[in-house]
C-alpha cells in the first residue's frame, strides 16, 4: 500500500511532454552507436542503451555535476546559482538530476549565464518530475542542452530509479559538487559514485549544527575538496583564475566606496501604506548589500509595466496569485508568501519559473523583483 501511495504521489507531481515536435527528437543510443559516450565504456554498471532528448555533453568540454538537497536553504540556493553561473561563464557544462532544490537552482544559474545544461532523469525523457521544473525542462532543450534517461519514454518515476541514475550523472562529470546535503541524502550516493569512478569530489562548507550542512561537512572531513569559491573548481579543471581572484579581492576593498542601498532607500511600499503598517523587518535587504545600478534606479518606482503572463502557463492560478505582488521594489520570500498566500514550496517553484522565463529576477539574496 505504501508503494501505491508513493506511485500516486509521483503521478500527481509529474508533467508529461505532449508536444509532438519535441517528442520526435528523442534518440535511442546503444553501445554499438558512435554517439555512445566514451566515458560510459570506462566504468562498470553503465547501461547498454539509453535515451536522449536534445544533445549529450560535449566530451571535449569540462563538465561539473551540481547536486544537493531538495528542501534547500536560502544559502544553498544562492551557492548553487553562484557556482552554476560562474562555471557556465567559463564554458563549463553543468549536469544534475533536475530535482527540486539545489539541482534545479544550479542549472538555472548556468542557463542564466548562457551555459549548456544537462539532466539525467529517474523517469522517461518525456516525463518531467517534479512538474514545477517544466519551464526549466523545456529551456534546457531549447538552449541546446539535453535530457537523458536509461528508462524508455513514458516510464514513470520510481523511488529506486533515482539512486541508480546518479551513477550516470557522475560518469559524465569531471567534478561532482555537493552544495547541501543531510547525512542520509541521495546526493551522497552521487558522491560515492564519484569516488568509485575516480572523479574529483568537492563540497560547499556549511554551518555547524545545520542538518543540511552535515553531509557536506562530513564529506570535507573525509577528504573532499572545499568549494569555498567557484574559482577553486575552475583551477581544478585547468583554468587560470589569477585575474578572477584579483578582481574578487579588489571588489571587496572597494565595497565601502560604492553606493549602498539602505533600508531607508526602500521606503514604504504602497500595500503597507494602505494597511497602515510599517515595512516589515523581514523585508529589509541584507546589511550593506550592493545592488546593480539598473535596480537602484528603479527602487522607488511603486509599480512597473510588464509583459502579461502567458494565459496557458501550467498552474496559471498560482502565477496570478503571486505576480501582481511583485514590483521593481525588492521583496523577500517571507513578504511574497504572506501577500500571495502560497505555501513556501509552491512559492519558490513559481518564483524559479518566473526567473527562468525572464519575468522576475533575484535582486539580492532572497529578494525578488519584477523585470521590466
Amino acid at each position: 500500500m505504501d508503494n501505491d501511495k508513493k506511485n500516486e504521489e509521483f503521478r500527481r507531481r509529474l508533467r508529461r511532454e505532449d508536444n509532438g515536435e519535441v517528442l520526435g527528437k528523442i534518440r535511442y543510443i546503444t553501445k554499438n552507436d558512435s554517439s555512445y559516450p566514451a566515458c560510459f565504456r570506462e566504468y562498470s554498471r553503465m547501461p547498454d542503451s539509453f535515451y536522449v532528448l536534445g544533445t549529450l555533453p560535449d566530451p571535449e568540454k569540462r563538465t561539473v555535476a551540481i547536486v544537493g538537497a531538495r528542501n534547500c536553504t536560502t544559502y544553498g540556493r544562492e551557492q548553487a546559482m553562484r557556482f552554476g553561473r560562474v562555471l557556465a561563464q567559463h564554458g563549463v557544462q553543468i549536469i544534475s538530476g533536475m530535482a527540486y532544490g539545489i539541482d534545479a537552482w544550479g542549472q538555472s544559474g548556468a542557463i542564466a549565464a548562457g551555459g549548456k545544461v544537462f539532466s539525467v532523469l529517474g523517469s522517461g525523457v518525456d516525463v518531467c518530475y517534479p512538474r514545477q521544473n517544466y519551464a526549466l525542462y523545456r529551456r534546457i532543450i531549447r538552449e541546446g542542452g539535453g535530457i537523458i534517461s536509461e528508462y524508455p519514454p513514458g516510464s514513470m518515476p520510481a523511488a529506486w530509479h533515482f539512486p541508480i541514475r546518479n551513477r550516470l550523472i557522475s560518469a559524465f562529470s569531471d567534478i561532482v559538487l555537493v552544495v547541501e546535503a543531510k547525512l542520509k541524502s541521495g546526493s551522497l550516493i552521487t558522491a560515492d559514485y564519484a569516488i568509485e569512478q575516480g572523479k574529483s569530489l568537492y563540497a560547499v562548507p556549511g554551518r555547524n549544527g545545520d542538518p543540511l550542512s552535515e553531509g557536506c561537512n562530513r564529506l570535507i572531513s573525509q577528504g573532499a575538496g572545499i568549494a569555498w569559491t567557484p574559482e577553486v573548481l575552475l583551477e581544478e579543471l585547468g583554468f587560470d583564475c589569477s585575474e578572477s581572484y584579483s578582481a574578487m579581492y579588489s571588489q571587496k576593498s572597494q565595497n565601502s566606496q560604492k553606493r549602498k542601498l539602505s533600508n531607508a532607500d526602500i521606503g514604504e511600499r504602497p500595500e503597507d501604506a494602505a494597511e497602515g503598517t510599517a515595512p516589515e523587518e523581514k523585508n529589509k535587504l541584507p546589511e550593506g548589500y550592493d545592488l546593480p545600478d539598473s535596480i537602484i534606479k528603479n527602487t522607488n518606482i511603486e509599480s512597473s509595466p510588464s509583459r502579461p503572463l502567458p494565459e496557458k502557463w501550467e498552474h496559471a492560478y498560482d502565477f496570478q496569485r503571486l505576480y501582481p505582488h511583485m514590483t521593481s521594489t525588492p521583496k523577500s520570500l517571507d513578504t511574497l508568501q504572506k501577500q500571495s498566500g502560497l505555501d513556501l514550496a509552491t512559492l519558490t517553484g513559481v518564483i524559479m519559473q518566473l526567473c527562468i522565463s525572464g519575468y522576475a529576477e533575484e535582486a539580492a539574496p532572497g529578494f525578488y523583483i519584477r523585470k521590466l
